[in-house]
């Protein structure tokens, strides 16, 4: 274990509180886990435990394996990466939208392993480095709107419009964080400006078509603009029902929680280990539980900031924001979604709801972050290994040249004694031990 440590290079903050996450959502998880075993009737909680912690350990084997990559390599896989993820997406779009009787349009079954993957979290990740990818290579030039469009945007929106019909708050949030990303890429807020009516035009004219022609589209369209429509209206809904439970479990909680797997609304709510696990979280340990994983992530986007700054080029700065942020961003909207301040998403809560493809892919992306750190780490550590080479190589030519003053001096010194003496006449032996035997007659 202590040779593993010490083979984790990168901000030790970010693997920190990466790692307490982590920890922290095994007793959420198995507490909310019997919801799934004992109101529908499948599993054990011990198995969901066990299950949990198989993906944690392969999301943190992802976080270490891609934090060895070095990072600008990352430049050249999303070149290749993209068509292979729109690809999925097509797939996805068309491949139906039912896995084992339950609507799942926003996923793919893997096949001969029987894993479900969305693939809109990989696309996710994907464009963002894509995006990072042009901005960095456009650092110091000017940029032509017509020719960002085509190289930049139209890849992004063609990816959104495979994402949107299913998943409408991933779209949004990929399409915000791109938005973002150029922002900080120093994009002109010109054209910027012009993308996002483009973007909101584009939107309405799909919500137009898919009122149009209802059966054009998936299922999954209905649920997502009836959700927006029921937050918006006050009439009592299906929406209502999971806010309310989550409402009530947040009001049960009071400071310090019932505690530890004592959730009442744990059998209530529908989705109670994945997107509303944090009112399952503040009923167990109170509002200070909430607060405490609230300040865990607020520490990570701190340590986000930290880094972003400390990197040396524009592509490793871009790459820690636009992986970096996402993850604070979608752990907000988890919370704000139970306290009822956005409409029901389904978004996770960033390593502590339960679920495979969220974990792995939340995985990768703080793997490449540490990616980028462990290389400014590396880039400083040769600097301080090079002071300290030229600063022994200083020591040596110092010592050096005090041995030759002291050895010339010691000879003025000798000389000097040697002048002041009377001389005599030199006594010459045939028994003279010198290194030359015929020295002493030389010149006589």
């Amino acid at each position: 274990m202590k040779e593993l440590i010490t083979n984790l290079k990168g901000d030790k903050g970010i693997w920190s509180f990466v790692m307490l996450l982590a920890l922290i959502s095994f007793m959420p998880v198995f507490s909310a886990s019997t919801n799934l075993v004992y109101v529908i009737g499948k599993g054990s909680t011990i198995g969901y435990l066990v299950k949990h912690l198989v993906h944690i350990f392969i999301g943190f084997g992802l976080i270490y394996f891609v934090h060895k990559v070095p990072y600008h390599y990352y430049k050249g896989i999303s070149q290749i990466a993209l068509p292979i993820v729109a690809l999925l997406l097509v797939y996805t779009f068309f491949q139906g939208t039912v896995i084992d009787g339950a609507n799942a349009s926003r996923w793919i079954k893997v096949p001969f392993i029987g894993v479900t993957f969305q693939t809109s979290a990989l696309a996710f990740i994907i464009l963002m480095i894509y995006v990072a990818r042009y901005l960095a290579k456009m650092e110091g030039k000017e940029i032509n709107f017509k020719a960002s469009f085509f190289e930049l945007w139209l890849p992004v929106f063609g990816i959104l419009a495979l994402i949107l019909p299913a998943n409408f708050s991933t779209a949004a949030l990929i399409f915000s964080m791109v938005s973002m990303l150029v922002f900080v890429g120093r994009y002109p807020l010109r054209y910027l400006g012009t993308i996002i009516a483009a973007g909101i035009v584009m939107l309405l004219l799909f919500v137009a078509f898919a009122k149009a022609f209802p059966k054009a589209m998936p299922n999954r369209v209905d649920t997502w603009m009836n959700r927006l429509e029921r937050f918006t209206s006050n009439e009592p809904n299906e929406d209502d029902y999971q806010i309310e439970k989550a409402k009530i479990a947040i009001a049960s909680g009071q400071i310090y929680g019932l505690g530890p797997g004592k959730s009442v609304q744990k059998n209530f709510l529908p989705q109670s280990s994945s997107d509303f696990i944090f009112a399952i979280i503040v009923e167990e340990y109170g509002i200070a539980g909430g607060l405490a994983v609230l300040f865990l992530y607020l520490m990570l986007f701190f340590r986000f900031l930290v880094t972003a700054h400390k990197a040396k080029s524009l592509f490793g700065k871009l790459l820690i924001v636009g992986l970096g942020f996402p993850i604070i961003f979608q752990a907000l909207i988890n919370m704000g979604v139970a306290v009822e301040l956005l409409p029901v998403t389904g978004q996770t809560l960033p390593l502590i709801s339960s679920g495979g493809s969220s974990i792995w892919m939340t995985c990768i992306s703080i793997g490449i972050i540490i990616s980028v750190t462990k290389k400014e780490e590396e880039i400083a550590q040769e600097a301080a290994e090079k002071e300290e080479r030229e600063a022994a190589l200083q020591r040596m030519i110092d010592e050096h040249i005090i041995r030759e003053q002291q050895e010339e001096e010691a000879k003025a010194l000798a000389d000097a004694e040697g002048n002041s003496q009377p001389s005599q006449p030199a006594a010459f032996s045939i028994d003279d031990k010198s290194r030359n035997p015929m020295s002493a007659v030389f010149g006589k």
